[in-house]
């Protein structure tokens, strides 16, 4: 090569090289930029909430029924058998290193008993442990997709699955849920959807917000149009076994042999301890479709925090063998008590639709926004009752749903109770009949197509 040559060939460097070559760095003040990612990363929960104007009213003692968190009330306990199993593995003094990033061999194994059923058995390679069930959805997202594809999730539906995916570059498509069917699944228009670059679907039974816990036969319909169009499903089963009388949980992994399925859960909500962050992915692949690049990814990512929690880790084994299946039923009927307590209260108020749940821990409830027109949406309305009621609920516009608010149903029925009253006071004072509402009365459909309809 000439020098003339080496003067006008640019400098090609493989991955590894370091370039001879610096660019000076021109400084004329501090601009330090936030990442794409950084700017990309919105929940629309936190920013929703953060903008109403919540002024309780002083008379009254607020009452919050907006929080996921089981145990913000004190009234619901973790299980002893946690606390023991908790403690003897603090005592033991072995798992205060870095664990291995995909969890313990022993915790894994016992997540993979704990998940299996006749008809999906998983082992210890088929579990990655991960910091909460938000973490294993991250994961689950960042590894399937790539930017510029798509995610389909429900509508509505737990806001985190747009906020990992678009933080990220990957789009969020929402597919519809039916309140008139107990909030299934629209299945044309989910399948309506796919694209060549839909690269997962997120499938959430028991639901957060609904409490809609579908039938096998609703899921073998979902299973169904995903093999048909050969995408995996991320199947977002945190409140697994979270069911009422008359209902019946299905693993989505139980009921199909051709759709591989990541199926992710955690200790949070069936053992009442979401601070403990200990979550779980099940890879559910019976036709190794995950094995050469999937399997890799996730542990690949799992390497980004260097595992989850080791004390908890540690406890696994004993929390899931031990825990009396009292515990879980205690819980259960409490809180299917303060849903049909709730739903029978709530269905008496004019302007009020309740959609009674069949698992979980919330109830949707509609609201005829024509009927109280002093307001244009369910945030105003949610607002307005803060600030007199001092009754806190979450605007059905956190999940990307107009005209709805989400109740949360652990709270003791006293205080339960007293909130019916209020909101039963506050809808009585505001509620207008057919013959007081104005003959044009325009409604924002925020949820749709941003326009107004008459």
């Amino acid at each position: 090569m000439t020098t003339t040559e080496n003067h006008h060939t640019p400098n090609i460097l493989k991955i590894g090289q370091m370039s001879h070559t610096k660019r000076k760095r021109t400084c004329t003040g501090w601009k330090v930029e936030a990442s794409d990612i950084a700017r990309n990363t919105f929940n629309p929960i936190r920013s929703i909430v953060d903008g109403m104007k919540l002024s309780p009213n002083p008379a009254k003692e607020m009452i919050a029924l907006s929080i996921g968190d089981p145990t913000v009330f004190g009234n619901l306990s973790v299980p002893e058998e946690a606390e023991v199993a908790l403690i003897k593995a603090l005592k033991q003094r072995k798992y205060n290193g870095y664990g291995p990033s995909t969890g313990y061999e022993q915790a894994r194994a016992a997540v993979a008993e704990y998940s299996s059923t006749s008809k999906s058995n998983v082992n210890a390679k088929d579990v990655i442990l991960t910091s909460g069930c938000s973490g294993a959805l991250d994961l689950c997202i960042t590894c399937l997709a790539n930017p510029g594809q798509n995610i389909l999730i429900p509508r509505p539906g737990f806001s985190i699955y747009k906020t990992l995916a678009e933080s990220i570059g990957v789009h969020a498509r929402h597919y519809n849920l039916q309140p008139e069917k107990s909030w299934e699944v629209d299945l044309p228009h989910l399948e309506s959807l796919i694209d060549d670059d839909t690269a997962a679907i997120i499938v959430n039974s028991p639901s957060n917000p609904c409490g809609s816990v579908y039938s096998k036969e609703h899921l073998l319909d979902i299973l169904k149009i995903a093999d048909r169009n050969k995408v995996p499903i991320i199947a977002d089963e945190i409140y697994e076994h979270f069911v009422f009388s008359g209902s019946e949980y299905h693993p989505m992994a139980s009921l199909t042999d051709s759709v591989p399925i990541l199926s992710v859960s955690g200790l949070t909500k069936r053992f009442l301890v979401p601070g403990w962050r200990l979550g779980w992915i099940v890879i559910n692949d019976r036709n190794n479709i995950f094995q050469d690049e999937v399997r890799h990814g996730l542990q690949c990512l799992s390497q980004k925090i260097l595992g989850p929690n080791t004390l908890i880790q540690a406890a696994i084994p004993d929390i899931l063998k031990n825990t009396p299946r009292s515990f879980y039923s205690d819980t259960l009927e409490f809180i299917e008590s303060n849903a049909k307590l709730c739903h029978e209260t709530i269905s008496k108020i004019p302007g009020l639709k309740p959609v009674m749940p069949q698992g979980a821990m919330y109830m949707m409830i509609g609201i005829d926004m024509a009927h109280f027109p002093e307001y244009l949406n369910d945030v105003q309305f949610t607002e307005a009752l803060v600030s007199e009621q001092s009754v806190f609920c979450l605007p059905a516009k956190c999940f990307e749903y107009p005209n709805y608010f989400r109740v949360v149903l652990t709270v003791p029925q006293a205080k339960l109770v007293e909130a019916c009253q209020r909101i039963t006071e506050f809808c009585s004072t505001h509620y207008r009949t057919d013959s007081e509402i104005p003959d044009c009365r325009y409604i924002r459909n925020e949820a749709y197509d941003e326009s107004w309809i008459e």
